[in-house]
């Protein structure tokens, strides 16, 4: 069984990028951190997705009509609002207690 996973995940980390098999560290550090960014990202767009398909839509058809892609749209704006609400205020505490440290 051969899943794009593991042919990936054994170029990505297993070639040493040429350092005659040693791995870089930061280089894969700034790898897991780009994949933590896009598993956020995946996980934010799949609960908007839900919460506000279930608020907007009330019997799932062919196609969307006027008063659907309208609560969708600005259903879609509140979340994105205050999910950057939220992480303005958790980075800014963040920043705070680090620097208290």
């Amino acid at each position: 069984m051969e899943s794009g996973f593991g042919s990936d995940f054994g170029s990505d980390f297993g070639s040493g990028g040429g350092s005659g098999g040693k791995l870089d560290p930061g280089l894969i550090m700034e790898q897991v951190k780009v994949q933590i960014a896009v598993a956020n990202a995946q996980e934010l767009l799949q609960r908007m997705t839900d919460k506000c398909f279930r608020k907007c839509i009330g019997k799932p058809g062919g196609a969307l009509d006027n008063s659907e892609q309208k609560c969708i749209a600005m259903c879609m704006d509140r979340y994105m609002d205050s999910w950057n609400t939220v992480s303005r205020a958790y980075n800014s505490r963040l920043q705070r207690e680090r620097a208290n440290m």
